[in-house]
């Protein structure tokens, strides 16, 4: 299977503040290679393009679309509302499953005043602002907007990065609860309760681009479907996500191309393949009504790097770039001192090991091993893993993990999604093929901030 490089999806006719921003973006990567560099550089908005201010060597957007974070006092109000529930009466349901209404009440109130602190400092710039919730979040917005600014946590950052498929249009993310969000792709925590020195520094650029590289995703195959279904909102157990996936299905919007089909979406962090959200099937016992559970493995068939074909079955397979390297699959990869220890006792029994085994030693073995999970945003490669591959004289697992340029799965599951960043969930049964890769056109383009 030859690796496709597919039509530059997302591609416009650039013109107005857009030239100006790909113009002056292209001037600052020849001028600085790769863009991994610590010198500033010109902003993508610099020059005198279609009303873009601009400062010497900085960024200064003219609109900027703000997409703000449901957060789960939100979620539970909406959740909810088909009842008319009053708040009172949320407040006593809440309690019976344990949660704490006052403690998510705050949660909220410290979340809205710090998005209002970022949308009243970009409008004191004179800086236009369009506020969007999740919901209200969509193409024609990334479109209106210089730049995006995602205002929640680090799933917030992903859902913006999600609908822009512009390479020279900024997502810049601000971390809105630091005390309760790790915020990795967001600017540092700092910055949330002083965002006008951040963008002080943007128009002074005093700042560097950071090209975080994305993976694109080609499906084909019989039957395939290649109509999204959005997890961010629906929220959905195993038995509703397999209906959405059903009713997509029967909307005539069913692909009849059997050839690769480009997935309107790019992964900033990972793609998940596997059988369904809890990975479960259901059996009745002679029980009447009685049903138990069984593990149900993802069966696949998997090459890399235009390598030969190998049937699996495991847990799933985890797809990430440099960006994720630090989210879901540094967890599914990473090894704790306790394990380093007992491989180097072992080690040290079979005469193979002679240097003394101390507490520093194996902390020392133990990091050089989990730092070697980690890459640079900026490179243009993915890190695959196999999640508890299985293995006897019919399935293999002869490489675990490792960094790729391009893997392809051919998909023997009954019940299995491809989701991608967690939020988005595409059918994936018997006979359909994903192919998996990394075209720099898809990077993403955040900042830097210099301290």
């Amino acid at each position: 299977m030859s690796a496709w490089r597919g039509s530059r999806c997302g591609s416009l006719c650039l013109g107005g503040r857009a030239a100006a921003r790909r113009s002056a973006l292209l001037r600052q990567r020849a001028g600085t290679g790769t863009g991994t560099g610590t010198g500033t550089g010109t902003g993508p908005c610099s020059g005198n393009g279609g009303g873009v201010r601009a400062g010497a060597g900085g960024f200064r957007p003219s609109r900027v679309a703000v997409v703000a974070k449901t957060t789960r006092y939100e979620f539970e109000q909406q959740r909810y509302r088909y009842a008319g529930l009053s708040e009172d009466d949320l407040r006593q349901l809440l309690a019976l499953k344990g949660s704490n209404y006052a403690g998510l009440l705050e949660r909220h109130r410290i979340h809205t005043k710090n998005v209002e602190h970022v949308v009243d400092s970009l409008r004191n710039e004179r800086i236009e602002v369009r506020l969007v919730k999740r919901r209200e979040y969509n193409e024609e917005t990334v479109r209106w907007a210089d730049a995006v600014i995602s205002a929640g946590g680090d799933g917030t950052m992903l859902l913006a990065a999600s609908k822009v498929f512009d390479k020279f249009k900024p997502v810049i993310g601000v971390n809105t609860d630091p005390e309760r969000s790790e915020g990795h792709l967001c600017l540092p925590v700092r910055y949330t309760h002083s965002f006008p020195e951040a963008l002080q520094k943007l128009y002074r650029g005093e700042f560097r681009w950071q090209w975080r590289q994305r993976i694109r995703l080609y499906l084909e195959g019989t039957g395939i479907n290649p109509v999204p279904v959005d997890l961010h909102e629906q929220q959905l157990s195993q038995e509703q996500h397999s209906r959405a996936h059903i009713n997509e299905r029967f909307q005539d919007q069913r692909s009849d191309i059997s050839g690769p089909h480009l997935l309107p979406v790019r992964a900033l962090n990972e793609v998940f393949i596997g059988e369904s959200l809890s990975s479960r099937e259901n059996f009745k016992s002679c029980k009447p009504s009685f049903k138990f559970s069984l593990h149900r493995a993802s069966y696949y068939e998997i090459s890399v790097d235009d390598g030969p074909w190998e049937k699996q079955k495991s847990s799933g397979l985890n797809v990430c770039t440099g960006t994720g390297s630090k989210a879901w699959s540094y967890n599914i990869n990473k090894v704790a001192n306790q394990a380093v220890e007992e491989i180097l006792n072992i080690a040290k029994k079979h005469g193979s090991l002679n240097t003394p085994l101390n507490t520093e030693l194996i902390q020392k073995v133990t990091n050089d091993y989990n730092d070697s999970l980690l890459y640079s945003p900026e490179e243009p490669k993915m890190f695959f893993s196999i999640r508890e591959p299985i293995v006897n004289r019919v399935f293999s697992s002869s490489r675990q993990r490792g960094f790729s340029s391009k893997v392809c799965v051919r998909s023997r599951c009954w019940d299995a999604c491809m989701v991608v960043d967690g939020g988005t969930s595409f059918e994936f049964n018997d006979g359909a093929i994903a192919s998996i890769l990394i075209d720099t056109e898809d990077a993403l383009c955040t900042v830097l901030l210099e301290e």
